[in-house]
């Protein structure tokens, strides 16, 4: 995904325990709604096992482990602006690993330095600098959006600090010969033809809209989505939104003429939430469905019980009830989305770190090189930074 928000109402997470996982839920107007998972799909559409997380890396390691002090990895990403919620599951997921492991291993407690981009592109071409420039940092977790790592990429590329992401999704970050960009999940050419198939294939709808707003997330996303549906996305209803918006009467007229069996936002929370109230209350009976950029409890919060029934995507996994509980209890609040990855990101950089791997160029190959199961799935990456296998979550709110 990509963008930016106040400080998140994350509340605390539902456990499914039918799948010892746990969603994410909100209040706030919509009574006690909750993102559940449904099931894991391929490119296909069809449904597949979900990771065992009791064969997940465990950033604890052996406890032996040592390093110089000072070690440091760091974190860029949005923690305030309007998308900011995003920017908070990620790092809060960073710090339960890392807490894990420096209370563990004595001998090396690896540091964070946290940068605040706001997910604005512009902003973050002046923070990745100070990353890049502080050199006590031998690897970042992040850029977190897709428009930031689009305008950064080359400066961490030529600087040689491998950038692990749990969240940027644009499909052509990845086609910029950059050499320490690695993706720690599905890109959005995956999750558009999986999504698509679901939605036409498992759920049946025959007439779907979709809207996308101007980022560099929500154009990509809206393409491959819009590719993937074929004959059942209908381009009289199709439309374009504006970040920042908050009026969107002509879409839902547009979309409210169309009797549509689902409306596909591509887009963030933050237009997403509004969107969905207007088009309930607008009359439109069409299930809303959003994509990781709208998959988070601030997402239920802010659209109430307009987000009930909706139909949530995401390449990021659901966390293991463990993790829900270790997590919360470290950070005052329930994961959300991309928690898991990002705890999964950190755990490799601090298993790289834990091998003896103690400068920028070391970290970038053990990344390059390594093979091994998270909470959230295998991680191996192709030469170009994209997983070797990559795979989507469907979710819903109930």
């Amino acid at each position: 995904m990509v963008v930016g928000a106040a400080a998140a109402l994350v509340l605390t997470g539902c456990s499914d325990k039918s799948t010892n996982e746990s969603g994410s839920s909100g209040t706030n107007g919509a009574g006690s709604l909750s993102i559940q998972p449904v099931a894991q799909v391929d490119i296909d559409g069809k449904q597949v096992p979900k990771t065992d997380p009791a064969k997940a890396a465990d950033p604890a390691g052996d406890g032996k482990a040592t390093c110089p002090a000072g070690t440091t990895i760091a974190f860029a990403g949005a923690l305030t602006g309007p998308n900011a919620a995003l920017g908070i599951n990620i790092v809060s997921g960073v710090k339960l690993a890392l807490d894990q492991h420096n209370k563990a291993n004595a001998g090396c407690k690896i540091e964070l330095k946290q940068f605040d981009t706001e997910g604005d592109p512009q902003k973050a071409t002046q923070v990745i600098p100070q990353i890049v420039n502080d050199k006590s940092i031998i690897g970042l977790v992040g850029p977190a959006f897709s428009g930031e790592t689009k305008a950064t990429g080359k400066i961490l590329s030529d600087a040689g600090l491998v950038s692990v992401t749990s969240s940027a999704t644009n499909a052509t970050l990845t086609q910029n010969g950059w050499n320490t960009f690695f993706r720690g999940l599905a890109n959005d050419d995956i999750q558009g033809p999986s999504v698509a198939k679901y939605l036409v294939g498992s759920a049946g709808y025959k007439k779907i809209c979709v809207v996308q707003d101007n980022s560099d997330y929500g154009t990509g996303l809206a393409k491959s989505i819009t590719e993937g549906l074929g004959a059942a996305a209908d381009p009289s209803c199709a439309a374009s939104i504006k970040t920042g918006d908050k009026d969107f009467s002509a879409t839902v007229t547009k979309i409210a003429s169309a009797n549509a069996d689902a409306v596909f936002y591509s887009g963030y929370y933050a237009e997403g939430a509004p969107l969905a109230q207007q088009l309930k209350s607008g009359g439109v009976k069409a299930v809303f469905v959003g994509p990781d950029g709208v998959n988070d409890p601030q997402f239920l919060s802010q659209a109430g019980s307009s987000a009930n029934g909706a139909t949530l995507t995401c390449p990021c996994g659901p966390a293991p009830e463990k993790f829900a509980k270790d997590y919360e209890a470290l950070n005052g609040q329930a994961p959300g989305v991309y928690s898991v990855e990002a705890y999964d990101l950190a755990t490799i950089l601090s298993k790289g770190i834990d091998s003896g791997k103690v400068t920028r160029p070391e970290l970038l190959e053990y990344v390059r090189s390594y093979d091994g199961p998270g909470l959230a799935r295998q991680y191996k990456w192709n030469p170009n930074g994209e997983l070797s296998n990559a795979l989507i979550w469907i979710y819903t709110v109930k």
